[in-house]
Parts: structure tokens; sequence; C-alpha cells
């Protein structure tokens, strides 16, 4: 279902689009939070490296693979107080090609 060209339902979920891609999606399933998860798309890409796809000096990121990742986020008062670093990763995340 689309709600905007890059905010949508996919996977159940709230999903945000940057350049025509998926780029992060809500996981709202948890009982003790939710997580932001951050990919490159639907299907993993071939990519040169196993390396992470940015340097996360947050420490925000646990990583699944190589171009994929999570943050966890107990309530709204905790996205408050992560909010700097937030808005750091999704930086850096949306520069990813």
């Amino acid at each position: 279902m689309l709600v905007q060209d890059w905010l949508y339902i996919k996977w159940n979920a709230p999903s945000y689009r940057y350049q025509g891609e998926d780029r992060v999606t809500f996981n709202l399933r948890g009982k003790d939070g939710f997580l932001l998860v951050f990919h490159c798309g639907a299907k993993v890409k071939e990519r040169a490296g196993n390396e992470p796809l940015i340097d996360d000096t947050t420490g925000l990121l646990k990583w699944a693979a190589a171009d994929r990742a999570t943050v966890k986020l107990k309530n709204m008062a905790d996205v408050i107080a992560k909010k700097e670093q937030l808005a750091e990763v999704i930086r850096k995340w949306l520069e990813v090609r």
C-alpha cells in the first residue's frame, strides 16, 4: 500500500524508499520495543568485499550482513535520547548507493 512515493507498507510494516530503493523498514513485532531495519532493497546485491556498508561511529547498528543492519529502540524516550545518533546513521545509510 503506497502512502507517499517514499513511504509505504511492505512486509506488513511502514517502509521508506529513497531514490527508488527500499532503505529502512520498521519491525514492530517485538514486545520490548521495535527495530529499524536498514537495508539496500528487497534483494541482497552483489558487492565487493564483506565489510559493513558504513562506518557506524554511534555503535547503534547491529549488523545482520554487510548490507543489512538493525537498531533496537525501546520506546519514544529511547528514540529521543538517541536522536542525534539516529540522524547520523540515517544520513550515512542514505548516502550508500
